[in-house]
């Protein structure tokens, strides 16, 4: 045998070894396992494609040289090798169509699935699951929306198993350790659920906020866990407060009897319930469904004309919910997670009696005073009921209206209350219009109200324009007449709503002229700090930018523009961008421009034009005043000579960027040589455009 030969026999066993090696992983029980088997032997099948093409080009017939031994036949291990290859080939390609049509046939029993555990129809979802995942062994979906499918059976071990499996198709599948984490909860696995939840958090950081609420729940359930476990002992030890609770919901139990003794009963239990051992056993023997589910006390809620004795049965639960729930978030979430006692909560705040309108109110503001307190009404009580309720406070005493917009203060704080009112602005606006109307008839009394819708209004002005012009309007009217206030906090915050609403309408600007606005924020801008000189500038470059009247008044109000040149020299790049603005708008007025010729303004707009800011509109707004700044009076125009000595003089300070004005559109365009000799502006007048760029505040 010779060298080519044998060196074709060695390289045939070795791909006789790798392949068997290939068809015993294809047929593992591991779906992995087999898949990577399958796309290796895929790859293989492509490179021997390629191999014997370059095969076929390297070689030429010559029938005249071959010898006799080439034309013997190919030898039995040659022919085997192509044979089991072709094989191999055929297989490969017969799985990779068997796997299509598998796939699709896994995709329509998950969607099976999925409609039968939207019906909660659990076990029947499984089996759907259970038949996709016989077509596709590898399809992580299949496992992930089983294990949901057993949790909601209770089933966790099963859930676990499917996880583990999901997991070994992916193993970033976050899906699988949110399912994992939920199960080992609640198998009391404190300690592993936590290690699933922070894994979520490894594979995808942005889940930061999800990851926490579940860790929460892992605390608190842990939490309740330890309370259970020493009151039960404190029961068996024979605890006087713990027997006496426990009997008391024993005959409070009793189906059947008169209002007043229940009414009795519950203000006994409610006397007996001091500490977190008592408010456990209330909870760990059904105390709340033990109230809520009692027919005799559900008339008595229900009940509209409520005489005396079932106005105090309502009271005195209430009373108990809120020794029950005071400091004990376990208690509180069985509470508000259960479907009818948050519908009851919602209705009571609006009932007609005002001693349960007062104890209601105080049972939700005692729940607000803890993040998860304050998470669960977000996520179970009727939002924009709530709120509307908390308006109507306003009508009554004074305690009652700070005691409701205290509980309204304490939900803005939440970012998912700040994303349901941007979801539902229009249908709550009216009602915060409506707050804010009142509150300005009392500022001293509802100053920590205003103070909080001001603000809740400034963040979603930042987030998102407002739903409409009419109620960007109303807004803006309420915050113009707040403008009057002689309270700082209140003036500066009204400025910022203003400076993001009052664009949305010409007609709200000429109201806002004629209210003296501009004045208002001229003093803001001399006695004010950065954040109110951030909204007067804005709102001044919104008048002067609409409304020659404008330009006009802040001439007269500040003659040389001082004022507005001085922001130019801010590290603030938002002040110095709508100052630019505001400067180009008041050069329209006749002899401005000529009057600030004599000035160093020439050079600090050249030099902001060319600057490299963050924020590009300080160049364009920067390049459109100087522009302006040249051509806008023809007598008294700028001579050419002048603007290249001071374009020189400004060149000679810097390293980099020269600046050319847009003739006509307004844009400024900057070249980063230094070989290049500064450009004048155009002899000719230009035309400005009047939608110069405004900078948005940042978030306060």
């Amino acid at each position: 045998m010779d060298a080519d030969q044998e060196k074709d026999l060695q390289k045939f066993l070795k791909n006789v070894d790798e392949i068997s090696n290939l068809i015993q992983e294809m047929n593992s029980d591991d779906p992995v396992v087999q898949q990577k088997a399958v796309l290796e032997t895929e790859k293989r099948l492509l490179l021997m494609e390629e191999d014997q093409e370059e095969d076929e080009c390297r070689t030429t017939l010559n029938k005249t040289m071959i010898s006799p031994p080439q034309t013997a036949m190919k030898s039995a291990e040659e022919i085997n090798s192509e044979a089991f290859l072709a094989s191999v080939e055929k297989d490969a390609k017969e799985r990779a169509k068997r796997r299509r049509e598998n796939k699709v046939l896994a995709d329509a029993l998950k969607e099976k699935g999925n409609e039968a555990f939207a019906e909660g129809n659990y076990e029947t979802a499984i089996l759907y699951y259970s038949e996709g995942l016989e077509k596709l062994k590898d399809m992580k979906v299949l496992y992930t929306n089983r294990a949901q499918a057993y949790m909601k059976l209770e089933d966790y071990e099963k859930a676990l198993v499917d996880c583990e499996w999901a997991l070994k198709c992916d193993e970033k599948c976050t899906k699988a350790y949110f399912h994992m984490g939920k199960a080992n909860l609640a198998l009391k696995n404190y300690s592993v659920s936590r290690e699933c939840y922070k894994k979520i958090l490894e594979i995808n950081p942005k889940l930061q906020t999800q990851v926490k609420d579940y860790l929460n729940q892992v605390d608190l359930q842990e939490k309740a866990d330890l309370q259970e476990k020493e009151a039960h002992e404190l029961l068996d030890l024979g605890k006087n407060t713990a027997v006496t609770t426990k009997n008391l919901l024993e005959t409070l139990s009793k189906p059947d009897q008169i209002p007043l003794f229940y009414a009795g009963g519950i203000e006994i239990l409610t006397e007996m319930i001091k500490e977190c051992t008592e408010q456990t056993l209330f909870r760990t023997h059904n105390g709340f469904s033990i109230i809520s589910d009692n027919e005799v006390i559900r008339r008595c809620f229900s009940t509209a004309g409520k005489d005396a004795v079932e106005e105090m049965v309502c009271v005195s639960v209430l009373k108990l919910w809120q020794a029950a729930c005071s400091e004990n978030e376990e208690n509180q979430r069985v509470l508000v997670m259960h479907h009818d006692r948050a519908r009851l909560l919602d209705a009571l705040l609006s009932s007609k009696v005002l001693a349960i309108r007062q104890q209601s109110l105080a049972l939700l503001l005692q729940l607000a005073q803890t993040e998860s307190g304050r998470s669960l009404i977000i996520s179970h009580l009727d939002l924009t009921r709530l709120l509307e309720a908390l308006v109507s406070f306003l009508d009554f005493s004074d305690k009652e209206a700070n005691t409701a917009m205290g509980l309204f203060t304490d939900l803005a704080l939440e970012e998912r209350f700040q994303v349901w009112f941007q979801a539902n602005l229009p249908g709550v606006l009216p009602a915060l219009i409506g707050v804010l109307a009142r509150c300005e008839e009392d500022v001293d009394l509802f100053r920590e109200v205003i103070y909080t819708l001001l603000g809740l209004m400034m963040n979603l002005c930042l987030q998102a324009p407002f739903v409409s012009e009419v109620w960007a309007v109303e807004v803006s009217r309420r915050c113009l007449s707040l403008l009057n206030s002689q309270d700082g906090g209140i003036l500066t915050r009204a400025a910022g709503v203003l400076s993001r609403t009052l664009s949305s309408s010409l007609k709200i600007v000429e109201e806002a002229l004629r209210a003296g606005v501009v004045k208002k924020m001229m003093k803001f801008l001399k006695t004010g700090g950065e954040t109110a000189s951030r909204f007067a500038i804005k709102i001044l470059a919104i008048c002067t930018n609409s409304y020659h009247e404008a330009r006009e008044e802040v001439i007269r109000l500040d003659k040389k523009l001082s004022i507005m040149m001085k922001l130019l020299s801010s590290e603030d790049e938002i002040l110095v961008g709508n100052a630019a603005l505001c400067l180009g708008n008041c050069m329209e007025v006749p002899n401005v421009a000529s009057s600030l010729l004599k000035t160093d303004l020439l050079q600090v707009l050249l030099k902001l034009a060319g600057s490299d800011t963050q924020k590009t509109a300080v160049q364009v707004n920067a390049g459109i005043a100087l522009g302006k700044l040249c051509t806008a009076e023809p007598r008294d125009r700028l001579p050419l000579h002048v603007l290249c000595l001071s374009l020189n003089k400004w060149r000679n300070g810097q390293q980099g960027s020269h600046v050319h004005a847009g003739e006509n559109s307004g844009e400024a365009e900057t070249q980063n040589s230094t070989s290049r000799s500064p450009v004048c502006c155009s002899t000719e007048k230009a035309s400005w455009p009047r939608n110069c760029q405004l900078h948005d505040e940042m978030h306060q």
